[in-house]
This record gives structure tokens, C-alpha cells and sequence, in this order.
């Protein structure tokens, strides 16, 4: 790669953590591996973690706790390994926050092009044409967007805690206001060419953002759903 890395890998089993790890150190990465939650936490006191691979089935709290409550006080970029069985895993994985999932068995180099991808779009806001430097700070129903801090802030000067999924797909509706968005379009904005549709995961994505920004999640007012089409981001938006 041609930046400076350094991925975390937490996973229990030996063979598979050193595969990873020498896989993506042979190619340029930066790699800590551990094999489960304490050690995590130890690692991410004492050193910047760019990304962390994170396994579901761990001992002690498993990788969807782990997830959860690291998403409550990070955006640090997370991908999930899940069991090929596990697609329940899948799904409660992307509501806890991470940002992708790779699927056991994977090959090495799926795991680094969704590497790659997801420390894209962290660095790059998708393909929205809105930009730090051009636009900083995106306003809608009370909400502000802080584009070069990747941070959500509500009327009352507290920051909503986004995942990169979430602060993406939040910016494709900001950047298509009052437009009907497809879910294929959605994934396309929001997620690059890479991504791949599985189990409707555009709908948990939605789901969970509204969470966060609608004030009934229920009756949502923010994100409608247009019924065979898609989404519509209804409020006004203005760029400072």
C-alpha cells in the first residue's frame, strides 16, 4: 500500500492469526496480532491502530461485544470474520458497527482488498464530490456534519458516534437530497465498487442510522422508505 499502516488482528486461532499477519506484513502492513479482548485493549492503549480484524467467536466477550462497545468510543474501521454458517452473526455484526465482514474461509487477498476499501472510503468521503476544503461542515434538521472530522454533532453540541459505513452512507443522502436512491445506488455510493449486497445490508445500514438521527426511529421523517425504490434523504441540507 502507499500509506503507513497498522492493522490489528484479533483472533484465537494461531494458524489463521499468523496467516494473516504475514500475509499483509509481506505486503508493506504494519500487523499486531492477539488473540482476544484483553489483549485487544492492551494493544490499543499503548499504540494507533488504523483498523482492527476482529473475530466473532473469541474467548472471554466475543467479537460482537467487543464491537459494540468498541464502536460506543471509537471510529476506529472494523472488519468482522464470521463463520460461513453465520450470516445472524453478519447482520448483528453491521448493527453493532462494523464496517465489513469477511466470511471463513477467505482468501488473504479478499481480506486486503476489503483492507483497503474500507480505509478508502475512511479517508476519501466516497464519490459524493463533497469535500473538506471545498465544503467542511454539512447542516440538515438540526444536525451538523463535520466532513473533516468524520463526526456527527446534534443541536445540543454532542457528537453522535458514526462507524465509516455509517458516516458514508449518511453522506451519499446528504450529497442526493430529495432524491429517490436505489439500494444497488446506495451500495454503490456509500460503499465502492467492491462491495457486495448480502442479506439486504443496505436496510441494517439504513436501520441503524436512523437510530441515531431520527427523533422516532419507528416513524422515521429524515430517511423514508419510497416502497419498490428505495430511500429519500427529505430534509433541506446546506453546505458552509
Amino acid at each position: 500500500m502507499e500509506i503507513n499502516i497498522h492493522v490489528l488482528v484479533v483472533e484465537d486461532n494461531h494458524d489463521i492469526r499468523e496467516l494473516i499477519t504475514r500475509y499483509l506484513k509481506e505486503r508493506g502492513i504494519d500487523v499486531t496480532g492477539v488473540a482476544d479482548g484483553r489483549a485487544m485493549h492492551a494493544v490499543l492503549e499503548r499504540q494507533a491502530i488504523d483498523l482492527i480484524v476482529l473475530d466473532v467467536m473469541l474467548p472471554g466477550e466475543d467479537g460482537l461485544i467487543l464491537c459494540r462497545k468498541l464502536r460506543q468510543q471509537s471510529r476506529i474501521p472494523i472488519i468482522m470474520l464470521t463463520s460461513l454458517d453465520s450470516s445472524a452473526d453478519r447482520v448483528v455484526g453491521l448493527e453493532m458497527g462494523a464496517d465489513d465482514y469477511v466470511v471463513k474461509p477467505f482468501d488473504p487477498r479478499e481480506l486486503l482488498a476489503r483492507i483497503k476499501a474500507v480505509l478508502r472510503r475512511c479517508a476519501d468521503q466516497g464519490e459524493s464530490g463533497i469535500r473538506p476544503g471545498k465544503h467542511t461542515l454539512v447542516h440538515f434538521r438540526g444536525w451538523t456534519l463535520h466532513l473533516a472530522r468524520r463526526e456527527l454533532v446534534a443541536a445540543d453540541g454532542l457528537v453522535e458516534p458514526l462507524s465509516a459505513g455509517e458516516f458514508d452512507l449518511l453522506l451519499a443522502f446528504v450529497h442526493h437530497p430529495r432524491q429517490v436512491l436505489s439500494r444497488d445506488r446506495l451500495l454503490d455510493l456509500a460503499h465502492g465498487k467492491t462491495a457486495e449486497l448480502f442479506d439486504r445490508s443496505i436496510d441494517t445500514q439504513v436501520m441503524r442510522l436512523r437510530r441515531k438521527i431520527e427523533a422516532n426511529p419507528k416513524e422515521p421523517q429524515l430517511i423514508k422508505t419510497v416502497w419498490g425504490g428505495g430511500y429519500m434523504f427529505t430534509p433541506e441540507v446546506t453546505l458552509t
